[in-house]
């Protein structure tokens, strides 16, 4: 019932993020939210995604937190796959290129994350898997 409830709220908030041009639905209380548009990894079908994120040096970050559920978003393993997609943010489309964070660079982006978001660490408690932040940079 949950699974159900939470892929029809992500369906109607992309929905009124792509008609309002992010007017509407690209906040969810303190979190900024983007459409990621990404290749079905098995189906080879574009998809739709809002997601939250953070803008960081001219970056975009995406946690793969999947609400503290055992296996990563779906959106995560699309990327993994086919790491070029693109973002509707603030009333504009942008091509990107994505990027699992690792190592040193992770531990720092976590922090990041984690101090403007604390649920993330609640997320991390409720899953053993690694939690990971992709990267987004504008696609050249």
């Amino acid at each position: 019932m949950r699974d159900r409830f939470i892929k029809w709220f992500t369906d109607f908030n992309a929905f009124l993020i792509h008609i309002t041009n992010g007017r509407i639905g690209s906040r969810l209380g303190t979190q900024s939210i983007l459409i990621l548009h990404t290749t079905g990894r098995r189906s080879g079908q574009p998809r739709a995604t809002p997601i939250a994120y953070f803008d960081y040096q001219g970056k975009y970050l995406l946690v793969g937190s999947n609400w503290g559920r055992k296996n990563d978003a779906d959106w995560f393993l699309n990327l993994k796959k086919q790491p070029r997609g693109s973002i509707e943010v603030k009333g504009r489309s942008l091509s990107v290129q994505a990027r699992e964070s690792r190592g040193d660079e992770y531990a720092s982006l976590w922090k990041y994350v984690t101090e403007r978001h604390a649920q993330y660490l609640q997320y991390q408690q409720m899953t053993s898997r690694h939690i990971p932040i992709v990267v987004l940079e504008p696609a050249r």
